[in-house]
């Protein structure tokens, strides 16, 4: 889809697929013209879209608009010295909890407010605004700043539930309290890191018109598959670690001296939502595999934000990473933006915690310097250039640069399978008939130390930077490990991956791990990414599944308890297995690798009714004529030799 000006949206915005499916038929006749806005344009692509769940897959189309352009660093003068912060306000909402909002106001050298009024960001959060910083870079440059605590979390009253609909229906409502307020002008922008992209995203999503444009880094799109049930498996590290930094950045009361009443009643409320409501009981549940929970529904459809991404109309500029907790979501919300409003993906080298660091770096500049452009030309109307940036940047692992590209997923990406052979290769080859199996443990136990542990803990244990945190020789000496010979040119892998098992398991159940790494000449293993997934929940809905070249590349799960099937006792199923999108080069003279494990912990385990039915089998990966494991690449054209 194309990027167009705000009145040619408005005319075209209900008919966007109408013309994405013209577009592609267009390309396939060779030779139809069609009608675009000036200066940019659309093409068919070899890809479909991936769907969500309340729409299917349909024809992909590549952005060409942009394709040619280069980062520019903006960074123009301050227009204040700093900041000055307001006294604490509260909103009350209609069911009269009381929403806690922290204003910063542009100030002279004295710390003095200045008049304004003045283009507002909101940053909605659940980590405790008291506690929350702000970029005084952003003040400084004439935006005023509003931190809001959701319900139930920092010094706001209620109950918190993690986005659910009573939060939700906040958002809209802080947005239009902000907006009437003294020191705004009547435009907002939306901004935030994690939860607070989150919330950012949900919020553009509601079309409040004083919203101009958001700026969302490392942002959720998929709460079941990205993080809490990735593969049907619950997360062991970061929802627990999540959940405890909410509830304990909630228990400080900075307030308390001020205002009481309202303190203590806030403290009591986040106690008991702990408790009673849901932070615990939802862990709890989890585990004990309760219908509700433990399989994708209308709780988790709720939560996740792609599900409203296509009523987003405003310009949103999204940061990800290639290792963050959140990376199949980030390149998903630019693909379902790009067709309704103008936007950007910038993917980094990071974990969580790590967004932006490194930065500048490739022509790319720090966030700030971006999010203040972003937000100049499309909140202030200036011209800074947001409009020209390219579409899409990526760090390469492998290649250790930034690379930009016209659109995500890549129009130039090629489907490349691979099989897995009885002699533990890698090959282009399809496995003759009678070719070996080969059997490993079911073991809930591996990948320990490995780069999950960093990844899954948001990158805070990845803070002390262990060897099998960047090399998985060591988590993979329990693994299936198929290999490449050395690749004789460079190999530039950039989109998602499938990987098709066929398997059996001694047991009730298997779980899957699936990692792919970049080995070197001299035998290190770095991780480029992974995927996991429980058998006996491999079903897959076609209609929703993305496929490249008509390959499937990246399969939907449904997660329902009614999707369930056999995967036990000797049963050979095949098992697709999502392993979540990355850009990285394999050089020449190294190997590509596939490792195929039974667990992954870090990332997640299986309820404990299904756990208990894993235990103490034996996993067999079929590599037979009948029974073809492999797994499906999007292969690009290799960038020129790093500095070539």
């Amino acid at each position: 889809m194309q990027q167009i000006d705000t009145s040619t949206r408005r005319r075209r915005g209900r008919s966007h697929r109408r013309l994405a499916v013209l577009a592609l038929g267009c390309v396939l006749l060779a030779g139809c013209g069609g009608s675009t806005a000036p200066g940019t344009s659309v093409s068919g692509s070899r890809w479909t879209t991936l769907g969500t769940r309340a729409a299917a897959s349909e024809p992909g189309t590549s952005l060409v608009v942009h394709s040619d352009t280069r980062w520019v660093d903006y960074n123009p003068a301050d227009l204040y010295a700093g900041s000055a912060q307001q006294p604490l306000q509260f909103i009350t909402m209609p069911d009269g909890v009381k929403l806690a909002a922290y204003t910063f106001l542009p100030a002279d050298a004295d710390g003095k407010a200045a008049a304004g009024p003045f283009p507002t960001i909101l940053i909605q959060t659940a980590y405790n605004g008291a506690l929350n910083g702000i970029d005084s870079y952003m003040v400084r440059h004439g935006y005023a700043t509003v931190v809001v605590d959701v319900r139930g979390t920092g010094q706001s009253e209620g109950w918190w539930s993690a986005f659910g609909a009573d939060e939700q229906a906040d958002y809209g409502r802080v947005v239009d309290w902000v907006a009437r307020q003294p020191f705004c002008d009547g435009r907002v922008a939306l901004y935030g890191t994690s939860i607070q992209g989150i919330t950012a995203l949900l919020t553009a999503a509601q079309n409040r018109p004083s919203v101009k444009a958001l700026f969302p880094a490392v942002p959720v799109g998929d709460a079941y598959r990205d993080v809490v049930f990735i593969g049907g498996q619950t997360s062991t590290l970061f929802i627990p670690l999540w959940f405890g930094a909410v509830s304990a950045t909630g228990l400080v009361q900075t307030d308390l001296l001020s205002d009481p009443g309202i303190a203590l009643q806030a403290l009591l409320e986040h106690v008991l939502s702990f408790a009673t409501g849901f932070q615990l009981p939802l862990e709890l549940r989890s585990y004990a595999q309760d219908p509700d929970i433990a399989y994708d529904g209308a709780f988790w459809g709720t939560r996740s934000p792609l599900e409203t991404d296509a009523q987003i109309t405003v310009p949103t500029f999204i940061v990800g990473g290639l290792h963050d907790i959140f990376q199949r979501a980030e390149p998903l919300h630019y693909e379902k933006i790009k067709g309704h409003a103008p936007v950007k993906l910038l993917m980094g080298p990071w974990q969580h915690i790590q967004a932006g660091a490194g930065l500048p770096a490739d022509g790319v500049p720090p966030l700030n310097h971006i999010e203040l452009q972003w937000f100049d030309h499309y909140v202030k109307g200036m011209d800074s250039g947001a409009e020209r940036l390219p579409n899409v940047t990526q760090y390469v692992l492998g290649y250790g640069h930034y690379l930009t590209a016209p659109d995500w997923p890549n129009p130039e990406a090629r489907a490349r399978r691979l099989y897995l052979r009885g002699d533990r290769s890698l090959s282009a080859t399809a496995p003759a008939v009678g070719e070996p199996a080969n059997t490993a443990l079911q073991l809930p136990i591996e990948g320990l130390c490995s780069i999950s542990t960093a990844q899954w803990t948001a990158g805070i244990l990845g803070l002390l930077q262990l060897p099998c945190f960047s090399d998985d020789s060591v988590t993979e000496r329990l693994d299936l490990v198929y290999e490449t010979p050395a690749l004789e040119a460079d190999t530039y892998i950039n989109g998602p991956i499938e990987a098709d098992l066929w398997i059996s398991t001694t047991a009730a159940d298997a779980g899957l791990s699936v990692r792919v790494d970049d080995v070197a000449p001299g035998g290190a293993v770095t991780p480029l990414s992974n995927g996991l997934q429980t058998a006996s929940l491999a079903a897959v809905d076609p209609a929703r599944s993305r496929s490249l070249d008509g390959q499937a590349i990246q399969p939907w799960h449904p997660y329902t308890k009614a999707s369930a099937q056999r995967a036990g006792f000797g049963t050979i199923v095949k098992v697709p297995v999502e392993v979540f999108e990355t850009s990285a080069l394999i050089a020449k003279g190294h190997r590509l690798r596939v490792a195929v494990g039974a667990s992954d912990l870090p990332e997640g385990v299986p309820p404990l009714p299904t756990l208990l039915q894993q235990l103490a089998g034996v996993l067999t990966v079929y590599s037979d004529g009948e029974h073809p494991s492999s797994v499906v690449l999007p292969v690009v054209p290799a960038p020129p030799p790093a500095g070539g």
